[in-house]
C-alpha cells in the first residue's frame, strides 16, 4: 500500500487514542447539532472535520489540504497530495453509505454511468451501545470490488418515486469492501459518557470579553 493512512493503523498510540476519543469527540458532535433532542444533518460535516483534525494531528498540517472546490464532491480532503473521502454510517447496518448527494434522479443515473472508484476511503461505523469501526478502504480494494461486481451491483440509485438524497454504494459491495484482507480496522467500542454541555456556553464567554 502506497498510501500514508496506512501509519495510523500500524501506531499502537494512535489507535488507542482513537478508540477512547472518537465516540468522546462524535458524541460532542452530536450534542452541538442537536435541537429538542433531534440530531440535525450538518453533524455529518462536524464528523469529517474530527477525522481530518486526526490527519493533522498525525501527519502535520502542511501535509493535510482542506480546501477543496466543489468540483471534486467524493473528495474531504488531500494527504500528501493525494485525494481522500471521509465516509460515517450510524448502526449495524452497513448499507446508506452516499457517493454523491443529489436529489436528481436524471444527475443521479449520470453519475452511476460515469463512476470509478479514484480515491482511498476512511469509513467510520458509529454503532452507539456496541462495536463498530474505523476503517481505511485503499482505492486498489474499491477498484477490485467495482471491476468484478460491475457498476450497476457496486452502485444503488433511489428507488423511483422516493424522495432520493444520494447514489449510494451497494449494501452487499461494501460489505465485500470491508472483509478485504488489505482493508484495515480498528474497532471501536461506542459507549456514550455523561457530558456537561451547554450549547451557548461558549458564545455567551464571548459576549463577556472586553
Amino acid at each position: 500500500m502506497s498510501s500514508r493512512l496506512i501509519e495510523i493503523f500500524e501506531d499502537k498510540k494512535l489507535t488507542d487514542k482513537i478508540q477512547k476519543r472518537l465516540p468522546y469527540l462524535f458524541q460532542l458532535a452530536e450534542l452541538e447539532n442537536s435541537r429538542a433532542g433531534k440530531t440535525g444533518m450538518e453533524v455529518g460535516s462536524i464528523r469529517e472535520r474530527i477525522i481530518v483534525a486526526l490527519l493533522i494531528f498525525k501527519f502535520g498540517e502542511t501535509n493535510v489540504e482542506t480546501g477543496i472546490p466543489i468540483t471534486e464532491p467524493e473528495v474531504d480532503a488531500k494527504l500528501f497530495g493525494q485525494p481522500l473521502s471521509i465516509k460515517t454510517i450510524t448502526g449495524k447496518n452497513f448499507g446508506g453509505v452516499k457517493l454523491i448527494w443529489t436529489v436528481d434522479a436524471q444527475k443521479a443515473k449520470e453519475f452511476r454511468e460515469n463512476y470509478h472508484p479514484r480515491c482511498d476511503i476512511l469509513l467510520v461505523q458509529i454503532n452507539w451501545n456496541d462495536v463498530g469501526g474505523f476503517y481505511y478502504i485503499p482505492l486498489n480494494v474499491q477498484l477490485r470490488v467495482f471491476n468484478k461486481i460491475g457498476r450497476d451491483k457496486y452502485i444503488k440509485l433511489p428507488k423511483p418515486g422516493t424522495n432520493p438524497r444520494g447514489v449510494e454504494i451497494d449494501k452487499k459491495a461494501l460489505l465485500a469492501l470491508i472483509d478485504d484482507s488489505e482493508t484495515k480496522c480498528i474497532k471501536i467500542n461506542w459507549h456514550r459518557t455523561k457530558i456537561d454541555f451547554n450549547p451557548y456556553k461558549r458564545w455567551v464567554d464571548f459576549w463577556r470579553e472586553d
